[in-house]
């Protein structure tokens, strides 16, 4: 089986149509939505789609901004998340990332969907665990540079005041479109590579962070100290344990 027929793209084509329709009036009743940068968008794949990850209503965002069959790579069991609201991914669809493990078969099909010219939603810091922006994981960087895909940037904040919801007050969010980056490549081995996809990280996070108010930029703040605020906020949670580890097993 070719690697086109085990992760097609796109899929889910009528559900995710619908899940987007529906999201314009659900974000115009719960929040005061501002949405720059729309004339940043892409028409068409391929190119991955990085945000920054403060809120589990992040993808949803993301969903908002335009009627593309996105695919995303996304957290197995996202621990910050309602069980509630974890419907909706269900019904988009995702390829799971099963956090501190190599994620082998989720990368395996990002490849594939950026290979088939298709959009990738991915969000490079790899949870949502603080409120100003970190280091990227490098999935995301190896992923561009594998591929060759553009880089589309955005920020997103306010988000984390959508829930609880008071009727009569909506959240202000803002959703700022930046300009499509890239493409990378890398070269070498071992540590070198390791050290070319760390800069790319570091490159596509300094993109996000100028989307974002200073206050909210952690690491790639311009203020010295709201970077030395955000120290602590770098250390990955899964980086000893394995996301939805039960006995020794992934479920």
């Amino acid at each position: 089986m070719s690697k086109s027929e085990k992760y097609p793209y796109p899929r889910r084509r009528v559900i995710r149509a619908l899940m987007h329709v529906l999201s314009i009036p659900a974000f115009k009743v719960l929040t005061q939505l501002d949405i720059k940068g729309k004339e940043n968008l892409p028409e068409k794949g391929p190119f991955l789609i990085v945000g920054n990850h403060f809120s589990f209503v992040d993808p949803a965002a993301i969903v908002r901004i335009a009627k593309w069959p996105i695919e995303f790579l996304g957290a197995a069991d996202p621990p910050f998340a309602p069980k509630k609201t974890k419907i909706l991914p269900k019904l988009w669809g995702f390829h799971k990332l099963y956090r501190g493990t190599g994620s082998m078969e989720a990368l395996r099909a990002g490849e594939a969907i950026l290979r088939q010219k298709g959009i990738l939603g991915i969000f490079p810091e790899g949870g949502s665990w603080a409120q100003v922006l970190r280091p990227a994981r490098p999935g995301t960087a190896y992923l561009a540079a594998r591929t060759g895909a553009p880089i589309l940037p955005v920020g997103l904040y306010g988000m984390n005041d959508v829930f609880p919801y008071t009727l009569g007050q909506r959240a202000k969010i803002h959703i700022n479109i930046g300009n499509p980056f890239g493409p990378y490549k890398i070269t070498g081995r071992g540590r070198e590579r390791r050290e070319q996809l760390d800069e790319i990280g570091h490159e596509i996070m300094r993109r996000i962070a100028e989307l974002l108010p200073d206050k909210l930029r952690g690491f790639y703040a311009d203020d010295p100290e709201t970077r030395e605020a955000a120290k602590g906020t770098e250390i990955y949670p899964w980086a000893d344990r394995i996301e939805g580890e039960v006995e020794g097993e992934v479920r």
